[in-house]
């Protein structure tokens, strides 16, 4: 196989990637925004905060996580502290570090909005045979590398 063959092909799935990753984020965001009054990006940030350790990350690590600026992030985080779902924190030792913390009612709110994004993206790939979805998961892997 040639060189530029693979190069087509690459592209090919890149390009189909960034397709169905727009689908897949307009139907969760209409989904998960008429259940339960939130976003893709917010059931991301949540489902990142919940992971960490101590459900709490630096902002700067969480903008990271999330593909966003610390602007970015600052702006995400806002309506979500006015709500009740993350609390800010700083650290006791460096003031200038602040951190996002989920709450105990973000934490309710994540496990009723995961529920349901889990069924939303069953049948988002309902006809995709499951040893497939191992495969397609470990090139994502790949492509995003060992921090992912």
């Amino acid at each position: 196989m040639t060189d530029e063959y693979q190069g087509a092909d690459a592209l090919e799935f890149c390009l189909r990637l960034a397709r169905a990753h727009a689908a897949i984020v307009r139907r969760l965001d209409a989904v998960l925004g008429g259940h339960h009054g939130l976003s893709f990006g917010d059931l991301m940030l949540l489902h990142n905060l919940a992971r960490a350790p101590g459900g709490k990350l630096r902002r700067v690590d969480l903008a990271d996580r999330q593909g966003l600026t610390a602007s970015g992030v600052t702006r995400t985080l806002l309506p979500m502290e006015k709500t009740g779902w993350v609390a800010r924190l700083t650290d006791e030792r460096d003031a200038r570090v602040g951190f996002a913390a989920i709450t105990p009612a973000g934490n309710d709110l994540l496990d009723n909005a995961l529920r349901t994004a889990r069924e939303t993206c069953a049948d988002l790939l309902r006809h995709a045979p499951p040893d497939q979805l191992a495969t397609l998961t470990a090139v994502l892997g790949n492509i995003l590398g060992p921090a992912a």
